[in-house]
């Protein structure tokens, strides 16, 4: 991919090394991780912050560089992925980004926000259903400026593509409603090159594909093999590749002056653009001051002054509604007053409750359907492209993304969310139907072990409110917590605001609902569950055992807490029986005993089920007094589980 990627940033690309977050600077993205070295050296010809020292240390050590899911690290990378794919939805969610802030904010005579999104993918990548879900979404919603160069040389690790992918690319992403075009020679046929990408450029209202035809490691002794894909190449074949390209075969990292100079020429029209650019900024902030001063608070990524006092805030007497109806509740609440939150559902707003009456569609003015304008986005049945079009969206600037799926289809999208986590991306997931609670649909659509495999991602807050006031709380952090992903889970079924809940309580993660001294006994649990651990504490303590209760909603920001505080919440002293209409694992963490689902769910009104699986205040009680039991017939002190954990 070299020559092309030589045409693409001495030719096309607008970006300015010395200020890398211009943000109308051209986005690109290697859907294909292993591609790093490429793109590091790139950024160093440009002139980014970069040093052959930094290459050297790259090749021994892998760290500080773009390789697999790194960002954050190396100045000049929009996103690294590693899964295939990934990048490639990447590059959609970018060119949404562009669409949806160039509509907002450009007028007549000021295009500041114009940018082009290019994305090198692979063979790979596009066997990947994650990228075919992007691809197909972009097509429909005509995003002109995304310019895919698909590097086609036939070879993945199993060696030629014959063996598995042999379907006709451009007949596919012709049907998705892209423009197709193909370079037949992408080793050395640099006019081709460059006149694919200018006509690509000059598509408004497509997305494009270049098929270009390369030979994988070209001019060297395996060339078109699968042999170098992933090993390096030795020695011999070393020199006498550089000695065919006239490179001192005996000097290592060495880079011809000439090609400093070619590359320092388009680093300076980078400069002069942006110069431009910010001078047509500051015009624009004279005609346009209030658009002016929303743009420039959404680039820096602060939120509005008191937007935290739309969050809605309720009382013990307020009327139970599901936490998905809550939800819809706060985002009605926020949306007017944070433009930049952008997002939609996985063909279930209806379910999701996501799509507020303000809101407007994000789609091309030519279906009638909304514009590029909208805020709301039909992904369709996509959850996984949705994701990862999400992490593309955050990668832009100026948008906070959401997306919106039942919880146990967020499992579909597991790739997407764990490089949320893995590189910083800010992706708000609503997550209705979080538990057997959703009844009819039965154990297809009941979430058991989801909650388990999210709350173990590192850097993902995953929430599941109790009541309103909770609910409140989930927003506003993960409205704050700028790189860190959050997954929302949220009820089918009604839940009654507590007592003692306040949104500021909820922030801490957990806090005590029901407190009592010299307990005998301590229910800890989260969402629906909580006021069943309520009922069963009321009828434990009318039977004289001393009962306190705990409402745990996000074990990750718990954990953030001062360890006086945590220990003052799962205090020593007394048995602590953790309850959830999920999977118990994890729960030792923080509770003695765990009571909860051993195996799939079931079909039928929630009550029902709840009442099946042992989750009623009765039945809790019951437990609870066993637990209660066993542990005074153990004897000795019982010291909290987060004890050990600190």
């Amino acid at each position: 991919m070299a020559p092309v990627a030589h045409v693409l940033f001495t030719r096309f690309f607008n970006a300015n090394p010395k200020s890398s977050k211009w943000f109308n600077r051209d986005r690109f993205v290697l859907s294909n991780g292993h591609a790093c070295a490429l793109q590091y050296i790139l950024l160093h010809l440009l002139g980014y912050k970069l040093s052959l020292d930094d290459l050297k240390q790259f090749r021994q050590l892998g760290s500080l560089t773009p390789g697999h899911p790194e960002a954050g690290h190396t100045d000049g990378i929009e996103v690294t992925t590693g899964p295939l794919g990934q990048g490639f939805a990447n590059g959609v969610g970018l060119a949404i980004a562009q669409a949806h802030l160039g509509a907002t904010f450009n007028k007549d005579g000021f295009e500041l926000i114009n940018n082009y999104t290019y994305v090198f993918t692979g063979d790979g990548c596009l066997m990947e259903g994650v990228a075919s879900e992007a691809a197909s979404l972009a097509g429909h919603l005509q995003l002109g400026n995304l310019i895919v160069i698909y590097d086609d040389n036939h070879i993945s690790i199993d060696g030629d593509t014959a063996v598995a992918f042999t379907e006709d690319v451009e007949k596919r992403f012709q049907s998705y409603g892209w423009q197709t075009l193909h370079v037949d020679n992408g080793d050395s046929d640099l006019e081709g090159i460059y006149n694919a990408i200018a006509e690509a450029r000059q598509e408004k209202s497509k997305p494009t594909i270049i098929r270009l035809r390369t030979t994988i490691g070209f001019g060297s002794k395996l060339q078109g093999t699968h042999g170098v894909h992933g090993a390096p190449l030795k020695a011999d074949d070393i020199v006498a590749l550089k000695t065919k390209f006239g490179l001192p075969g005996d000097q290592s990292f060495y880079i011809p002056k000439e090609t400093y100079d070619a590359y320092h020429e388009a680093a300076t029209r980078g400069a002069k653009l942006e110069a431009s650019w910010n001078d047509l900024l500051a015009s624009y902030g004279q005609k346009y001051p209030k658009e002016y001063a929303e743009l420039t608070r959404r680039i820096s990524g602060k939120l509005p002054t008191d937007w935290e006092k739309s969050l809605p805030i309720y009382k013990p007497t307020d009327d139970a509604q599901a936490s998905r109806k809550l939800s819809e509740i706060v985002l009605s609440a926020i949306v007017p007053v944070l433009p930049e939150l952008v997002g939609g559902s996985a063909d279930l707003t209806g379910s999701n409750l996501t799509r507020t009456k303000t809101m407007i569609d994000f789609q091309p003015e030519s279906t009638g359907l909304g514009s590029y304008k909208g805020t709301y986005i039909r992904f369709g049945v996509r959850e996984h492209g949705m994701g990862a079009i999400a992490n593309g969206l955050h990668a832009y600037g100026g948008i906070i993304p959401f997306v919106a799926t039942f919880m146990n289809f967020v499992s579909y999208a597991a790739g997407a969310v764990r490089l949320s986590a893995l590189s910083g991306h800010q992706v708000i997931w609503v997550a209705t139907h979080d538990s057997i609670g959703l009844g009819e649909d039965g154990p297809t659509h009941q979430p058991i072990e989801t909650a388990v495999h999210l709350r173990a991602i590192p850097n993902l807050d995953f929430w599941r409110p109790a009541d309103g006031n909770e609910t409140s709380a989930a927003y506003y952090s993960a409205l704050t917590r700028t790189h860190t992903p959050s997954v929302l889970s949220l009820s089918r079924q009604n839940l009654p605001n507590l007592e003692g809940s306040t949104l500021e309580r909820g922030l801490k993660g957990g806090y005590v609902v029901h407190e009592t001294e010299g307990e005998d006994l301590t229910i800890v649990s989260s969402g629906s569950e909580v006021s069943i651990a309520l009922e069963a504490a009321q009828k434990l303590i009318a039977e004289g055992v001393k009962t306190r209760v705990v409402s745990l909603p996000c074990w990750s920001i718990f954990d953030l807490q001062p360890a006086e505080y945590k220990l003052s919440v799962l205090r020593s002293g007394a048995p602590i029986l953790a309850v959830e209409a999920l999977s118990t694992l994890g729960w030792q963490k923080y509770s003695h005993e765990a009571f909860g689902l051993t195996g799939w769910g079931a079909s039928g009104p929630y009550k029902k089920v709840y009442e099946k699986f042992g989750l009623t205040g009765p039945n809790i009680a019951e437990v609870g007094k066993k637990v209660v039991a066993f542990y005074k017939k153990k004897g000795g002190e019982v010291i909290s589980p987060l004890v050990r954990a600190i």
